[in-house]
């Protein structure tokens, strides 16, 4: 039907349910032949049988400007660097989810135009190193919006290849850069970032991995070298699958993201002890930060395990020194009260742990019995040493305004 039509611009787009995932493949292979003309490519859960055939399509497409496939397909078919002749002049939007594209950086070095790349799901067949990676931002000029995720942790075949990369390139600097948003290992996150320069970043998303050593010197200098430094509060958010911490910054009565770090684990010691250990390697000096709140997640509840210890939470504290104000949800006020007795040793609060804090709120009743004396402890060493804390109690719904942001 094409031939009967002027030859108008074309947007390829389909939608492939688990039920009719052959639907449609031979219209779309063939539609895809007008290359010419095709303006915009976004296949959602698109099936194997199309995906091969995709990857065949060898001839330019030199008028594309937005390329989006997803597959949930464990087994799918790579991107090869023949797929569009490895050219596509005009793109300026790529995301591939789930899509094996190793070969990836051809296309990207002919899209100078790329505003936005979203390469997630990223399976082991379709590894890219950090230094190909990078290789292949340096061109990209108007590139504001990077997404790198990986499915799973890297296989020993992808360690070794790391391990064999040569010294680090000289830096690139990506001026219109201002997201980054990284899901892998601390190992792949560091070679990369320590190659980069994005002064103008406003917003970092990173999940690691769970590992035994989360190493990220490199990751806290990124994170120093952009416009990340006036954050006024932060969150600390614990869920079924992961552990967070979000930075903000205040802008008149709202407060924006500008970081979110993120290990994914589901025990809850380790959900402490690794975010505890990154907060302290990853986060800069925060002068600036004044509130800091410690919640649930909205997506999962965490279940919470009875061996983890009251010292976990200090250690979780230690990089917040100047929060002046400590929220605590309902949730977590039984697990996180225990933890300020042990605070209440005369030398830690005058020298170590929070030692700028001024009021602490617990939502929901006001603690009983041994949650009392505990925080009324905390509060009378505070006293006591000349760094008085005020005790505030709030109800849910109060709380509850005061999260508000989409994260």
């Amino acid at each position: 039907m094409a031939d009967i039509w002027p030859e108008l611009p074309v947007i390829v787009q389909d939608y492939y349910s688990e039920d009719l995932q052959l639907q449609g493949v031979d219209n779309v292979l063939h539609a895809l032949k007008l290359e010419d003309r095709i303006h915009e490519i976004n296949l959602q859960l698109i099936p194997s049988p199309l995906l091969k055939g995709f990857a065949t399509m060898k001839e330019p497409f030199k008028v594309l400007t937005s390329l989006e496939l997803q597959t949930t397909d464990e087994n799918a078919p790579a991107l090869p660097d023949s797929f569009s002749g490895g050219c596509a002049p005009r793109l300026r939007e790529l995301s591939l989810d789930g899509i094996p594209s190793p070969a990836i950086g051809k296309l990207l070095s002919s899209a100078n135009d790329l505003v936005s790349i979203r390469l997630w799901n990223i399976p082991h067949s379709g590894y890219i190193s950090p230094g190909e990676m990078v290789k292949s931002l340096s061109a990209l000029t108007k590139l504001k919006t990077f997404y790198l995720g990986f499915r799973s942790p890297p296989s020993g075949t992808d360690r070794e290849l790391d391990g064999r990369r040569p010294p680090p390139l000289k830096r690139i600097i990506l001026l219109a850069l201002t997201a980054f948003y990284f899901k892998g290992n601390s190992e792949y996150l560091e070679d990369m970032v320590s190659r980069i320069g994005a002064p103008h970043l406003s917003n970092i998303t990173v999940t690691l991995f769970n590992q035994l050593i989360f190493d990220t010197p490199q990751l806290r200098r990124f994170i120093d070298r952009t416009e990340t430094h006036a954050t006024h509060r932060a969150d600390i958010v614990f869920s079924g699958y992961r552990a967070q911490v979000i930075l903000f910054r205040q802008n008149g009565e709202t407060y924006r993201k500008i970081v979110e770090l993120a290990v994914s684990v589901a025990a809850s010691d380790w959900q402490l002890s690794s975010l505890a250990y990154i907060c302290l390697k990853s986060l800069p000096r925060l002068p600036t930060l004044e509130r800091l709140g410690i919640h649930e997640g909205r997506s999962s509840q965490p279940v919470w395990q009875e061996d983890v210890e009251d010292g976990q939470w200090v250690e979780l504290f230690k990089p917040f020194a100047m929060v002046k104000t400590l929220d605590i949800s309902e949730t977590f006020v039984g697990r996180v009260v225990p933890a300020l007795q042990v605070l209440s040793g005369k030398e830690r609060v005058e020298t170590e742990v929070l030692p700028a804090l001024q009021n602490i709120f617990l939502e929901g009743v006001q603690p009983s019995g041994p949650m009392q004396d505990a925080i009324g402890q905390f509060a009378d060493v505070r006293r006591l040493s000349g760094h008085p804390v005020a005790v505030h109690h709030r109800d849910r719904g109060r709380w509850w305004h005061m999260r508000a942001e989409d994260y």
